[in-house]
């Protein structure tokens, strides 16, 4: 049976880059895989045909033979090529090393684990940053072997992978590297463990740090401090410590982006007669002027009042929204002079004075109009 064109197996144009094919093999190897189709005949020979076609083509000069002469190219001893499983390891442990979790170049000790803070601040100290301690549980390098997990500071050649810091794993037809269990990748073993951390290289301790905020941080806003996360096992690198921010909220203002709002509660006098208030800012008071005739709900904008953002020069804007407060607790003269003032707006007065109220109460009217006639 004459052999399909490689680059129709894997489904690629001819100028497919390298990870197109590696992306078109490995959906072709995860679908006919044997193991997923177990007693099909015809998947796995789809799967050792793509497995052909992308041994060729993701060598650059079985490649460029293959581009040249075709199949005939490893015909007759003229290339390497074959549907066999020999070099089955190699290939998968590039492509599948990901998912089965091996790896290669991987010796040495692993990484310390990174850690994450929650850190609340008041809106004050995140507007204007501040210093901060904080108290933080982890590992740390143990100081009588100084992080290297030996007594007496010296190792000896792991014999399980000799010194490579990796083992060959068999998982039916994959075959894969993982991390030497004997000595963690390292490649080497100790024969002296140390006797305060039985030989781990760290200890479970509380480390109290100096965290520096920045003004202008916003609630998930992180700050990554190198090196301050888990100490690594036997004398590796240590991980960071990722300082994550909650804002807590605050009794006057809301804070939206780089602008700040509140209300200012007003009485209907002033909102009527028009008025100078004093309202509170993150730097002080300062005085709006409120109009006569000034309805509930209107917005007023104090620039440059709001906070300063951590990663701009821009400053944003406070804005106080009034709100008509209904008076409580009246005594007799002042609802006398209520029920005087309410008189006033009796007839058609009150149309001129209230056109909101007199505009709503006419829709209602038609509105009933309509559905009862």
């Amino acid at each position: 049976m004459s052999k399909r064109d490689f680059y129709e197996v894997l489904g690629v144009a001819k100028n497919a880059s390298e990870e197109d094919l590696k992306k078109a093999y490995r959906r072709l190897a995860m679908k006919h895989h044997p193991d997923r189709n177990p007693g099909d005949d015809k998947a796995e020979h789809a799967f050792k045909e793509a497995k052909e076609a992308y041994e060729v083509l993701s060598d650059v000069t079985k490649r460029r033979a293959y581009d040249a002469h075709g199949h005939a190219a490893f015909e007759h001893g003229m290339g390497g090529g074959g549907a066999g499983y020999a070099d089955m390891g190699d290939i998968f442990g590039d492509i599948f090393g990901d998912i089965f979790g091996g790896g290669r170049g991987q010796r040495g000790p692993r990484r310390g684990n990174d850690l994450r803070y929650v850190l609340e601040l008041d809106l004050e100290e995140a507007v204007f940053g501040v210093d901060k301690q904080v108290d933080i549980p982890t590992l740390i390098a143990c100081e009588p072997c100084r992080g290297s997990g030996s007594e007496d500071g010296k190792s000896d050649t792991c014999k399980t992978c000799q010194g490579r810091g990796q083992v060959r794993m068999q998982r039916g037809i994959f075959a894969m590297e993982q991390p030497c269990p004997s000595c963690g990748g390292r490649g080497e073993t100790i024969a002296k463990p140390c006797k305060s951390c039985h030989g781990q290289g760290r200890k479970q301790s509380q480390k109290t740090l100096q965290v520096k905020i920045p003004a202008g941080v916003d609630t998930d806003d992180r700050i990554r401090l190198q090196g301050e996360g888990e100490a690594a096992p036997a004398g590796g690198v240590a991980g960071d410590l990722y300082v994550e921010v909650h804002v807590r909220p605050h009794p006057i203002f809301q804070r939206e982006g780089n602008d700040l709002y509140c209300e200012v509660p007003i009485r209907f006098s002033q909102a009527a007669l028009g008025a100078e208030l004093s309202v509170p800012t993150l730097q002080g008071e300062a005085l709006v002027n409120v109009p006569a005739e000034t309805q509930t709900g209107k917005v007023f904008r104090l620039r440059g009042k709001g906070v300063k953002s951590v990663r701009s020069q821009g400053t944003g804007d406070l804005l106080c929204r009034v709100v008509v407060e209904t008076p409580v607790n009246l005594t007799g003269k002042q609802r006398e002079l209520l029920e005087t003032f309410e008189q006033t707006f009796e007839g058609d007065a009150g149309a001129k004075h209230s056109p909101k109220s007199s505009s709503f109460f006419d829709g209602v009217k038609s509105f009933l109009d309509r559905i009862i006639s």
